[in-house]
Parts: structure tokens; C-alpha cells; sequence
């Protein structure tokens, strides 16, 4: 039972990150083919980023109440749905307002992915017995979420060559065996749903602030874990949108396949720090100890990478970030889930990347406008400064509690 409960949540690790990636490489080219600027296409980046932090505690009440299939059934088809509008509002030319209400729409349907799937996947293996540690799993899922970025973004940028509203049909396409793997494959064993009206939503979101404080902001562990969630956001995904004029303006060249093959090592990047959670686990044996070691190097690399004008080398060390970044994330996933309650499981994890989604929110505004007054080097170079401010968050969760922080520990 265990091991099938772990295929199905691999399985849809791989499957969902194929389709959202199919489109990363060609949505600015789609946006900007709509009628769009650059400078709007940003925005309907951030309206996304937006609607994923507003609505990240709300679907945290449906996932820990109605139950996280449900969460993920109702994720695929707001996906479904707004993938088919973006190509919509494409074709009859509803312009920038729409894309941005889309782009709300799509951050809604991510949220209740985030949390769910993870916690259906740590309550289940619990309810079966499974004590063996779950770094591996996350790790394993990090890699097929690699792999899955690295065929969504390869396939993508092929299937737009031919033209640009393929890949977005191609993704409502693999949405819908995800959704019938969600229906007939995710049994909940070990959690009790229980309904959720709509009279009684008000209530539930009062209940899940004071979980949120109890087993979130007020946890000693929890708390400095998900600030430092908002640190590496802060740069991650302003890095991820930059990156790709960045390395160009480095090049020298306007060649927008170069772009495609970084993203793809980007992702076998990811895989390789996936890989390399076991072995670091044995050498340095504490969570903490890996999580502040990551951080340490994606802030050295980030820095170099604004410092430096070499495309090579700048390529080389962003590839590293992504490396320190792929170890970090497993890890972070173990740590965070052995300090949480099952029954408020789904609404911390979701919590969790509230915090990621705020970091981001401000990261595109802040070191956005810095790229903009200066240059993106610059930007780059004080962000990398700031990752540092990770090290004291992960120490101060260290000191809090050791029991969790051994890679022995199992998850409670």
C-alpha cells in the first residue's frame, strides 16, 4: 500500500509539473504576440504571484476539511479552464485586463495544489504504517519535477516553434489523465474529511488563522522555516523571469533558443542536487546543517553572477544555484512536515508558501525596480546579499528544537 501511495504521488508530481512547464518558455513570446508589453507581461507575472498569496489559506481550509483529493480535483480543473482562457483571450483580443484576471484565476487553481498533495502524501504513508524517513520521496519528487521541467520547457518551445497557442493546448491536454489518476488512484487513508459549508467558511478561516499562529508564526521551528521561504523567494522567481534578457545582454547575441537549452540544464541542475540530498545527508547528518550550507552557496553564486560578465562562467553559476536549490528543497520539505500536525498539515504547508509567494511578490517589485534604475547585475548582486539573511533563520530553528533535525528522525 505504502509503495503504491508513493508511485501515485510521484506520478503526479511528474505529470503536473509537465504541464504547467510546457508553457514557461513561450509565455512571455505568447503574451507579447497578444498585443501586450513587455512591462504588462510583468504584471500578469506578479497578478499570478498575487492571487497564489491571497488564496493560499483559503484552499488550505478546503484541503484540511472537504479532504486533498478534492483540493487537487478542484486545482486541474480551474487549470484546465484558465489555460484554455489564456489561448481565448489570445485569439478574440481581450487584451491586458483579461490576461490579469486570468492570471488571479490560474494563482487561485495553483493554491490548492500547494499543501494538499504533500500532505495527502504524509498523513497516508503514516496511516500505512511507513517510518522510514521522507527526504527520499521529496527528493525523488524534486527530480521527476526537474525532469518534468526539462521535457515541459524542451516540448514547449518545439511545439510553439509551429505556433505559440499549441503548448497551452498541449497542457489542458495532460491535464485531464492527471485528473483521472486524482479520481481513481488517491484514496485518503488516515484523515476524516469533514463538510464544509459555505456558511460556516468565515468560521473555518478564524479557526485556521489560530492554527496558523499556534502551529505556524508562534512554532519556534515553523516560524524562522517559513521566513526563510520568503528569503530564497525573494530572488528565486525574479531570478528565474530576468535571467533569460540577462544572459542574452551577456551573450551578445539575440539567440532565443540559448535560452531554451539553459532552461533545460537548469533542470538537470535541479535533478543533480536532488540526487545529492543522500549523500550529504550521511555527511552532514543535520537538516539544518544542509539547509544553511544551500544557502550559502546560492548566495555566492547569485552574487558572482552579478559581479561577473563572462556569459560562461555566469551560466556555470547559475547552473550551481540551481544545484544548491534542488538540494534545499527536499530537505526543507522533510524538516517543515516533521514539525507540523496532521490534522493542520495542508493549511501549514500552505502557509509556508504564502510566505514564498509574499518573498516573491516583493523580490519582482523591489529587485525589479533595482534592475530597471540600474541594471539586472546589480540586482542580482544584492539579492545574492540577501539570501544570507536564510543562515540566522535556519540556526534559530536549529537551537529550537534538535529531536527533528537528525535525518533519522522520522515524520510524526
Amino acid at each position: 500500500m505504502s509503495a503504491r501511495i508513493i508511485r501515485t504521488y510521484l506520478a503526479i508530481s511528474f505529470l503536473f509539473n509537465l504541464a504547467m512547464s510546457l508553457i514557461w518558455g513561450v509565455d512571455t513570446l505568447f503574451k507579447l504576440g497578444a498585443g501586450l508589453n513587455i512591462f504588462q507581461v510583468m504584471l500578469t507575472n506578479a497578478a499570478f504571484t498575487l492571487g497564489s498569496m491571497v488564496f493560499e489559506i483559503p484552499t488550505g481550509v478546503v484541503a484540511d476539511t472537504v479532504g486533498r483529493r478534492i483540493s487537487l480535483l478542484l486545482c486541474l480543473a480551474t487549470l484546465f479552464v484558465t489555460t484554455l482562457l489564456y489561448v481565448a483571450t489570445a485569439w478574440r483580443g481581450w487584451g491586458f485586463g483579461a490576461f490579469c484576471a486570468t492570471s488571479v484565476f490560474l494563482g487561485l487553481g495553483y493554491t490548492f495544489y500547494t499543501g494538499a498533495v504533500d500532505a495527502w502524501l504524509v498523513d497516508a504513508l503514516k496511516a500505512t504504517g511507513y517510518t522510514q524517513p521522507l527526504e527520499p520521496v521529496f527528493a525523488k519528487s524534486q527530480m521527476l519535477f526537474g525532469a518534468g521541467m526539462l521535457l515541459g520547457t524542451i516540448g514547449g518551445g518545439l511545439l510553439g516553434q509551429i505556433h505559440l497557442y499549441i503548448p497551452y493546448l498541449v497542457r489542458a491536454a495532460v491535464v485531464v489523465p492527471l485528473f483521472a489518476l486524482a479520481w481513481f488512484a488517491m484514496p485518503e487513508p488516515g484523515f476524516s474529511p469533514r463538510t464544509l459549508e459555505l456558511r460556516r467558511v468565515p468560521a473555518e478561516m478564524r479557526k485556521v488563522f489560530g492554527e496558523g499562529l499556534t502551529y505556524g508564526l508562534h512554532h519556534p521551528v515553523v516560524r524562522p522555516v517559513m521566513l526563510a521561504s520568503l528569503v530564497w523567494m525573494s530572488f528565486m522567481i525574479f531570478g528565474f523571469y530576468s535571467w533569460q534578457r540577462y544572459f542574452l545582454d551577456l551573450l551578445g547575441k539575440n539567440l532565443v533558443w540559448v535560452d531554451g537549452v539553459i532552461s533545460s540544464l537548469l533542470g538537470l541542475s535541479m535533478i543533480a542536487g536532488n540526487a545529492a540530498v543522500g549523500p550529504l545527508s550521511r555527511a552532514i547528518r543535520t537538516r539544518t546543517g544542509v539547509l544553511m550550507a544551500s544557502v550559502a552557496v546560492q548566495a555566492a553564486a547569485t552574487v558572482l553572477c552579478g559581479v561577473l560578465t563572462n556569459f560562461y562562467v555566469v551560466v556555470g553559476l547559475y547552473l550551481v544555484y540551481g544545484v544548491a536549490l534542488g538540494v534545499a528543497m527536499p530537505v526543507k520539505q522533510g524538516y517543515l512536515n516533521a514539525h507540523i500536525p496532521s490534522a493542520q498539515r495542508a493549511t501549514i504547508i500552505s502557509l509556508d508558501s504564502m510566505f514564498a509567494n509574499t518573498g516573491g511578490v516583493i523580490g519582482q517589485t523591489g529587485w525589479g525596480y533595482l534592475a530597471r534604475m540600474r541594471s539586472i547585475a546589480t540586482a542580482w548582486t544584492w539579492a545574492g546579499c540577501t539570501l544570507l539573511l536564510g543562515l540566522p533563520l535556519y540556526w534559530l530553528a536549529r537551537r529550537a528544537d534538535k529531536k527533528h533535525d537528525a535525518f533519522a528522525a522520522a515524520t510524526r
